[in-house]
């Protein structure tokens, strides 16, 4: 399958599987309307170059682009950072300082791990997606934005809606449009790529061998992309040739031992999910699964061996 290398804000996206490719054509179209995404994935996958895609394709791609982390700032320097304050609003405030939402006024707005987000300013957010016109910290003077809204988290904000933690008309606002980003392991041809992208970064005079690349692909990379590319990186460092081996890689340990200490319970039970209901919505074609999932078809035919009894009464359909 052939590689697609493209630039967003300066984050190289690399990408080869056929569910990747299908994300990123939904992107286009998504980002040319106004309407606020919310993209949701584990960590690590990749959901900060999606929202980055989001803006490079919209109307506003030369406005300006501002990303904060919710969860990198306690709640009171949360709410000087996004609606600013005046001078002398609080100790320290020596000059006045807009927020971020003046800062990407016109542009776009990226909240990463949103559903970090303290109750309190979830009432803020949501007045400003609404258009409501705010006061900076101190402020007696409204200011209204122009503001395209992109969040993105690594949280099931449907439990957190249904469990009190997140406000539903918060959530409704943000996800006009939702952008789900599949995890490493169900886009086994994005690994390779990725891999040789990483260590081209670090060394372009090395290389992959065969069983490298095999024994990269048969992992289920929990860390999703940030994981390869701290794996990558180690072995490049590690390795006492221009060839990255298998050997060199055994810190990662093999399928059958993994290294990994980390439970994988959950893992393994979203993994079957995922794959029973990508066979359930094709009618249990195999091929078809395969390529909705972003995965072979010969690993769609191992992972079924695993998942036997649950995925008995699939037919094997090509």
């Amino acid at each position: 399958m052939s590689q697609k290398t493209q630039m967003f804000l300066g984050m190289e996206a690399v990408i080869s599987s056929e569910v990747m490719r299908s994300l990123m054509a939904t992107v286009e179209r998504v980002a040319r309307s106004q309407a606020s995404v919310l993209i949701s994935g584990e960590s690590g996958s990749g959901k900060e170059l999606v929202a980055r895609a989001v803006h490079h394709y919209s109307m506003r791609s030369h406005k300006p682009w501002v990303d904060l982390s919710c969860a990198a700032l306690p709640e009171h320097l949360l709410e000087s950072e996004l609606f600013g304050y005046e001078k002398g609003a609080f100790s320290g405030a020596d000059t006045a300082k807009p927020g971020l939402f003046e800062m990407a006024h016109t542009g776009t707005i990226f909240l990463d791990e949103i559903g970090d987000l303290d109750p309190r300013m979830q009432v803020k957010l949501l007045r400003v997606l609404d258009a409501v016109s705010y006061y900076r910290l101190g402020g007696v003077k409204k200011v209204s934005v122009d503001v395209r809204v992109i969040a993105a988290t690594n949280q099931d904000l449907d439990a957190a809606v249904a469990e009190g933690r997140f406000r539903g008309d918060l959530y409704h606002r943000l996800a006009q449009f939702t952008l789900r980003v599949p995890p490493l392991r169900f886009r086994v041809e994005d690994i390779a790529p990725l891999a040789r992208h990483f260590l081209a970064q670090h060394n372009p005079g090395m290389s992959f061998t065969a069983d490298a690349i095999a024994l990269l692909e048969a992992k289920p990379w929990p860390g999703n992309i940030r994981e390869l590319r701290n794996v990558v990186t180690k072995a490049a460092v590690m390795a006492t040739g221009d060839e990255i081996t298998s050997i060199d890689l055994a810190f990662i340990g093999s399928p059958e031992t993994p290294a990994r200490t980390e439970p994988s319970n959950n893992l393994d039970s979203m993994e079957k999910r995922a794959i029973l209901d990508a066979l359930a919505a094709t009618g249990g074609h195999q091929q078809k699964a395969a390529v909705r999932l972003g995965i072979s078809r010969r690993t769609l035919n191992r992972k079924l061996k695993q998942y036997r009894p649950e995925a008995e009464g699939v037919s094997a359909t090509a």
